[in-house]
């Protein structure tokens, strides 16, 4: 006798959108909607999977923005602009160049 066949309902397909934007693994999600692999969790949840994913990327970096334009919070500023902006930070001047040897080594052709 065959398993009955996997009908997904609405609230599955919340679940499913929500665990993968928090990073769950796919393996864990499948197990938390009673199905036996990740493989049946993509078959029947892929656009929640991918979709899931992308709007938490999406709203951390909203928030980052947020943060980083309020002018409350430097430290979000200066990662955005390195991250985004491409800004790197230039080696520091206070420091003494590397020191020239005191001698030279010369050698006659033929000697090596």
């Amino acid at each position: 006798m065959s398993r009955p066949k996997f009908v997904p309902t609405d609230l599955h397909r919340t679940t499913v959108r929500s665990l993968a934007a928090y990073g769950t693994k796919h393996e864990d999600i499948a197990k938390v909607i009673g199905l036996r692999s990740a493989k049946t969790l993509r078959k029947h949840f892929r656009e929640e999977l991918t979709r899931g994913s992308i709007e938490a990327t999406a709203q951390v970096g909203q928030t980052l923005y947020q943060m980083a334009t309020s002018g409350e919070e430097p430290a979000c500023t200066i990662f955005w602009m390195k991250v985004r902006g491409g800004w790197r930070e230039k080696p520091n001047s206070d420091i003494a160049p590397a020191a020239v040897p005191d001698f030279v080594v010369v050698m006659e052709e033929g000697a090596a």
